[in-house]
């Protein structure tokens, strides 16, 4: 069984989502921007004080905690991705799960919330969620596993994506059993 990491933009429900994948699963849940948060103070912060390449590098700390212990449900920051250590490190250790959101649905979500997004600036637009998406999103796509969830109970793709993560787990094992 392996770790099974929610990537994707902001705002796209990798927390909220990831708590009742959790429960499907019966694992811990472990959002890494709150294990950041907890250790070294607001992302905000981070960003204004020491720039973006540390806030990686705190990051990359804070998956390393997560995938160590036993399998869990892990939510991983919407830029987790483009730091390599941090792509790799969740390429051998977990199962990626990708939250698709259509970028007018994000930047929806992102103007309600009360969390300033230190590459977004205070007053997300339209062009700067669109352009920071489409760097990203070939980096998602990558994952094992896509999910399209705007629109839908959270409750409803938590539970699709438990059906997916547990039918993968049963191929995995016939295929290194077949393989030998």
């Amino acid at each position: 069984m392996r770790h099974v990491a929610l990537v994707g933009f902001m705002a796209a429900g990798k927390s909220t989502i990831g708590r009742r994948l959790a429960r499907e699963l019966g694992r811990p849940f472990v959002d890494t921007d709150e294990l950041v948060v907890a250790a070294r103070g607001s992302i905000a912060d981070i960003f204004a004080r020491e720039g973006a390449t540390v806030f990686r590098s705190y990051e990359l700390e804070a998956v390393r905690e997560a995938l160590a212990g036993e399998p869990a449900v892990v939510a991983l920051g919407g830029g987790a991705l483009t730091y390599a250590p941090t792509r790799e490190l969740v390429g051998e250790r977990a199962r990626c799960v990708y939250l698709h959101v259509p970028a007018a649905v994000l930047l929806q979500r992102l103007r309600r919330a009360h969390t300033v997004r230190p590459v977004l600036g205070e007053g997300p637009t339209s062009a700067s969620v669109r352009e920071l998406l489409q760097l990203r999103e070939p980096l998602y796509r990558a994952a094992e596993i896509t999910v399209r969830s705007a629109g839908r109970s959270r409750t409803l793709i938590a539970r699709e994506i438990a059906t997916l993560v547990r039918a993968a787990e049963q191929v995995a094992p016939l295929a290194s059993a077949t393989s030998r």
